[in-house]
């Protein structure tokens, strides 16, 4: 069932219920935030959106009032938005142009056009790879602080 359906505005859902939503996504799902909190020693928020593009519950983490991403579960695996702005575009299209990211992002990238204020990435978190790129791409944002 859509995850909009199970959880309507007024059914927020749990933690356990987006990990199980997630179901075989659920490993990278959980390194994911953890390496959000880890790293970047944040707390999740839970909020809801009625966009119709992704419309339902997501995962917003932020630092300093700046947005790291945001995660929506999906049935399977999650997506990440992660906005890459105009600040972070010059770093980004190095990492591009010499092959540091997997195809999929590369091609992600080059076909999302800059609007409002930067490229907004939607991106299927499938595998391990993809991960590590949408870590690369969260550090374009927000440098991570040494662990004390």
């Amino acid at each position: 069932m859509e995850w909009s359906r199970l959880f309507d505005s007024s059914r927020e859902p749990e933690t356990q219920d987006i990990h199980s939503y997630i179901g075989e996504g659920e490993p990278l799902y959980t390194e994911l935030i953890s390496y959000l909190e880890d790293g970047y020693h944040v707390k999740p928020k839970a909020a809801y959106s009625g966009c119709s593009a992704q419309p339902g519950w997501n995962v917003k983490y932020q630092k300093s009032g700046k947005s790291l991403c945001t995660i929506y579960p999906m049935e399977g695996f999650f997506i990440v938005l992660v906005v890459i702005g105009a600040k972070e575009a010059a770093e980004a299209e190095a990492g591009i142009s010499i092959g540091a990211f997997t195809p999929y992002i590369r091609q992600l990238y080059e076909n999302t056009p800059f609007s409002c204020g930067g490229r907004w990435l939607m991106i299927q978190v499938t595998s391990g790879e993809i991960l590590e790129d949408v870590k690369k791409l969260i550090a374009l944002r927000i440098k991570q602080k040494n662990k004390s």
